[in-house]
């Protein structure tokens, strides 16, 4: 997501933000965040996936599964896949013209979590931008080169 912002000192602004597929170390709210694995998530996915396999091919041919039990399943296995989908972080980045090398002049970053909420969250450093030429104090950027 990139975004050209002017202003009120008529300096312009690129916000941009971007999709993390990593975790940033900064990122990690908890301790389990960094210290476990994830390979204790992909072996009960995988069990969930078999089990659910089994039930619906495996059953009699008398006895007829339900749709909304096989959409139910799908649904299950599908809830972690989308969650994690969803509440990615995403790098959010505002940076001011170049210095003439190629620098911007000032810069500001940040994390955010979620799709939903990255949209917000730059929308409104978008107007604080515009109204007082600043990410502003309460957005989640953070400033990483000053102003000289």
């Amino acid at each position: 997501m990139l975004r050209v912002v002017r202003g009120a000192d008529d300096r312009v602004w690129t916000l941009q933000a971007d999709m993390e597929w990593r975790t940033p170390s900064t990122a990690a709210q908890f301790e389990h965040d960094i210290s476990s694995s994830r390979s204790s998530a992909v072996v009960l996915a995988a069990l969930v996936v078999i089990l659910a396999v089994t039930l619906v091919f495996w059953t009699p041919k008398d006895v007829r599964v339900p749709l909304w039990l096989v959409l139910m399943i799908v649904l299950l296995i599908m809830f972690f896949p989308l969650r994690w989908m969803l509440r990615r972080p995403w790098s959010v980045t505002a940076a001011t013209g170049d210095d003439g090398e190629g620098n911007p002049t000032e810069e500001w970053t940040g994390a955010v979590r979620g799709v939903f909420n990255v949209r917000t969250q730059v929308n409104r450093i978008a107007r604080n931008i515009a109204d007082e030429s600043s990410p502003g104090v309460d957005s989640p950027l953070r400033q990483v080169r000053p102003v000289p």
